[in-house]
């Protein structure tokens, strides 16, 4: 990139560079890039074409790209992601939402139909928040608690309920389901308790795609040998976190939803149908106490 550059040839440039990175949409993925270095609308962008860019502008679009050819995620390079139309800011800290878990969403929404509810709700592994604090903007009469081991994530969790106008009804506190006496100090039970807990395999974590392996946070990653360590405490605490008649609503792996609806069966609860994401993946397993 040269000075003077148009933002025609700016957003050619980073395609090209992402493209050599072995990165996919790099024509979606350059513009926003560029978006973010200018601070305008992709609509304004390409306005504004053939018009010279500033030095500053190719400057810090240089460093954007360099960000993203080291695979890091373009969530954490924007701090932004959406879910369930939605902006939740990201870093580092946490793992970026993807629309599989909306899938728990849409869950969620089926086995409580009625939105007046005054659900009260646990979400354990907090991280960005989308779980519980799109919960509480779905259910305006509810409230919740999140809990996360990571003070990081949970300060993330904290400015995403303050923007989303839901802190006041969010008791986001620190709390690892590794060790004793954490379900009790939740102060519980619940009318609903939902969580995308750690999952992968323990020797597979490293596999990953890079933006996954390399950037997102391992503890929200690893599930222990074979990925099920985090459902067996959840489960194993299940039946004094939900009342009678409620549901625990989690997120597993590819393949994991028997196995997963077979730890709450153990303990009395009652499986549902795992409902399957877009992929035709069998995403979320609800289980009714």
């Amino acid at each position: 990139m040269t000075v003077g550059s148009s933002y025609d040839a700016l957003l050619r440039d980073t395609a090209v560079a992402l493209t050599a990175a072995g990165i996919d949409n790099v024509r979606f993925e350059a513009r926003l890039l560029l978006s973010h270095a200018t601070g305008m609308t992709v609509e304004q962008l390409i306005a504004r074409g053939p018009d010279p860019a500033p030095a500053m502008v190719e400057t810090a679009l240089r460093e954007l790209t360099a960000r993203r050819v080291r695979r890091e995620p373009m969530a954490y390079i924007l701090g932004e992601r959406e879910f369930w139309g939605l902006p939740f800011k990201v870093s580092a800290a946490v793992l970026v939402p993807r629309p599989d878990s909306e899938t728990l969403i849409e869950a969620v929404l089926g086995l409580f139909p009625d939105r007046g509810r005054p659900l009260r709700i646990a979400d354990l592994g907090l991280g960005s928040g989308c779980l519980l604090l799109t919960l509480l903007r779905e259910y305006p009469q509810a409230s919740g608690v999140g809990i996360d081991a990571s003070p990081e994530a949970l300060e993330m969790a904290r400015v995403n309920a303050g923007a989303l106008g839901v802190a006041s009804r969010a008791r986001l506190e620190a709390g690892d389901w590794r060790e004793a006496g954490w379900a009790g100090r939740l102060g519980g039970p619940f009318d609903l308790l939902v969580s995308n807990p750690p999952y992968i395999e323990s020797a597979t974590v490293d596999g990953l795609m890079p933006e996954v392996a390399r950037y997102e946070p391992r503890l929200a990653l690893d599930g222990g040998d074979d990925g099920l360590a985090a459902y067996r405490i959840i489960a194993r605490e299940a039946p004094s976190l939900v009342v009678p008649g409620g549901w625990a609503v989690v997120e597993g792996g590819e393949g994991q939803a028997a196995d997963i609806a077979a730890l709450f069966a153990a303990v009395g609860f009652t499986p549902g149908p795992p409902r399957q994401d877009l992929g035709g993946v069998d995403r979320v397993v609800p289980a009714q106490h």
